[in-house]
């Protein structure tokens, strides 16, 4: 992902000690306390580099060192979007390029959530000429900045450290001042009983709000958030036109979509 001058984005520096990370997060965050003897076993892994992934993890934000352990800074379900990165990349880079397929060509205006798959998809985006994206975002504006084939609107708001999206009533507002053709929503479930859903509420409202001033609506996930439903919802499932997922997701809970009147798109995650 492009960075600006002067911001740096924390980072795992391998898809190995990524997984190890998210591991350990997810340990501390549903145990509380865990010694660091305890954590060194579960993922065998030597004392001496579970040390330095927990320094590193602590200068992040996302726990806190004890004396020999960690504990949670916040518990909480959403996983960071600098280690979701690395989860499931491929079917995310085939999705993204299933959805830029699905973008007319010409003059026409696209919104996109913040979240990983979101992020590839303006990779997919970004050698587009006659686009307008609108997205609430840091890490798409600064990539498509870096490239500039297409008008960017950033808005504004509250920034979220989890996944640098700008949200509330500043961000709201600017989705509410524009019309796009397509609306593009990364969640962390979608499903006929809860919709489209996130983990937190304000950013659900903030994207909510994306989605009512758009003519289309696209969900774009893998297919391990499929029949998921988290505490936020974004969309009604009436408001979604399309979903873009891979084929690891739920054959039962897509058909279920698709009776609600979903167009479902299914990649390989893998060739």
């Amino acid at each position: 992902m492009a960075q600006a001058t002067g911001l740096r984005l924390p980072h795992a520096s391998s898809a190995k000690r990524a997984d190890r990370m998210l591991a350990v997060l997810r340990s501390v965050n549903s145990r509380g306390s865990v010694a660091l003897a305890e954590l060194a076993s579960e993922l065998s892994v030597s004392a001496a580099t579970l040390r330095r992934d927990l320094a590193d993890m602590e200068d992040q934000g996302l726990l806190i060192r004890t004396h020999g352990g960690a504990r949670p800074q916040a518990v909480h379900d959403e996983v960071p979007v600098h280690l979701r990165d690395l989860e499931a990349r491929e079917a995310k880079h085939r999705i993204a390029i299933r959805a830029a397929e699905l973008i007319p060509t010409g003059p026409y205006a696209v919104a996109l959530s913040g979240g990983t798959t979101t992020a590839e998809i303006a990779k997919a985006l970004s050698r587009r000429t006659q686009l307008t994206i609108v997205t609430n975002a840091l890490t798409i504006a600064l990539e498509l900045a870096s490239r500039p084939t297409s008008k960017v609107i950033l808005t504004g708001g509250v920034v979220r450290s989890t996944s640098f999206e700008a949200v509330g009533v500043l961000a709201e507002n600017t989705f509410k001042a524009v019309n796009v053709g397509t609306a593009i929503l990364g969640v962390d479930g979608i499903s006929v009983a809860g919709g489209a859903t996130t983990h937190d509420e304000v950013e659900a409202r903030t994207n909510h709000a994306m989605v009512e001033h758009a003519q289309r609506v696209m969900v774009v996930t893998d297919g391990s958030k499929v029949g998921r439903v988290t505490l936020a919802r974004m969309a009604e499932p009436s408001q979604i036109d399309l979903l873009i997922t891979d084929t690891t997701a739920d054959p039962d809970e897509l058909q279920r979509l698709r009776d609600a009147g979903i167009t479902v798109h299914q990649v390989e995650p893998r060739r």
